[in-house]
């Protein structure tokens, strides 16, 4: 255990833990508000980047130039908040959303658990956040991060699934010239009908108007006049079936790389006390998750050439490394990271550069 994993092992997560107690929203929030007070002092920032963004690996993949193949999933920084903070850490890219065309308060509060003993989480968040033109707002009061931003687009609560089309249309006209690029999630499972777009025809439906949408949108002073590329993130709980139905119409409609996974609504997995949270509705992530992640990108990988950024369970710097080796491109953290701090972030990264040295 190094220096780092043990100060927030020891100090800051316990601290945090305790805030969240009642509720681990409360933690989340609070880690928010520290991480976007240190990304407005330059000097903290530096300091983060010399200690923390080290031992990084440039790779471009579909189009786009990554610092580090390790990236922040999203899900933690909704609406931007801490946006200028998390390159400082060592994070090679960021992914802010899901953001919704409608802004939306989300599910009832608890909607977040921790599952400590098993390295998990249960949330049921329901796209809370502020909607796409407030996020599109804050992106051009914050300015470029000096790492690539992905965003992920979700359908509205109160739009009626056959008019998703629209709705997704409506957050990339909004957001499209900010985002490196765009994740197209139809795999959360707290918003009613959502998964349903993952099927053959509304998905070949969906996928084709963002794309056409892309293409009309693109600037020539921007990536040359490349549309911005556009990805979808699934669901692990697919069978292999769908998956291959999935990857073909994205093979057709030419979206430039896949997100394996989303959570699950699987409880396999759960450890001691923790069982007794396998009740609670919502999707599942963390150590758990793991194995079908890796499952997964091991599929997408081995049926399409598309890029994979694989996520889901990544708790240790070999777990990322089983990850690559099953085809991934990048890397995303979110579980883990609540769980084991920046540590992670930066053992994951210098594990990726050792391995690239001892293979040349």
């Amino acid at each position: 255990m190094t220096v780092l994993d043990a100060a927030y092992r020891r100090v800051a997560r316990p601290v945090l833990f305790r805030l969240g107690r009642g509720d681990a929203e409360t933690a989340h929030h609070t880690t928010l508000r520290l991480l976007s007070t240190v990304g407005k002092v330059k000097p903290a920032r530096t300091a983060l980047h010399k200690l923390l963004a080290g031992h990084r690996l440039t790779r471009t993949v579909f189009g786009v130039d990554f610092p580090a193949a390790v990236g922040l999933a999203a899900g933690m920084d909704k609406d931007g908040a801490a946006l200028r903070a998390w390159p400082s850490l060592g994070f090679g890219f960021v992914e802010v959303g899901t953001v919704t065309a409608v802004g939306q308060p989300g599910n009832d509060r608890p909607r977040l658990f921790r599952l400590r003993e098993s390295g998990a989480i249960i949330n049921r968040m329901g796209f809370n956040n502020a909607g796409a033109e407030a996020l599109a707002a804050t992106l051009r009061r914050t300015g470029p991060i000096d790492v690539p931003l992905g965003i992920s687009l979700g359908k509205s609560k109160i739009t009626p699934v056959d008019e998703a089309v629209g709705d997704y249309l409506t957050s990339l006209r909004l957001l499209h010239d900010r985002a490196d690029y765009i994740a197209v999630n139809v795999s959360s499972p707290n918003t009613p009908g959502l998964r349903g777009l993952q099927d053959k025809a509304p998905l070949d439906e969906l996928l084709g108007a963002l794309t056409e949408q892309a293409a009309l949108l693109a600037s020539p002073d921007r990536r040359a006049g490349r549309p911005v590329p556009v990805l979808v993130k699934i669901a692990p709980d697919l069978d292999d079936a769908a998956i291959g139905d999935l990857l073909q119409v994205c093979a057709d409609r030419g979206i430039a790389g896949i997100i394996a996974t989303n959570t699950t609504l699987s409880r396999d997995g759960l450890r001691g006390n923790d069982s007794r949270l396998a009740s609670e509705a919502g999707g599942l992530s963390g150590d758990p998750l793991r194995s079908r992640a890796l499952e997964v990108v091991r599929f997408v990988a081995g049926h399409c050439d598309l890029p994979v950024i694989g996520v889901g369970g990544l708790s240790q710097p070999e777990h990322g490394l089983a990850m690559l080796d099953a085809g991934a491109s990048l890397l995303q953290l979110y579980t883990g990271f609540i769980y084991q701090g920046p540590g992670l972030v930066t053992g994951l990264n210098k594990a990726i550069l050792q391995r690239e040295r001892q293979s040349r």
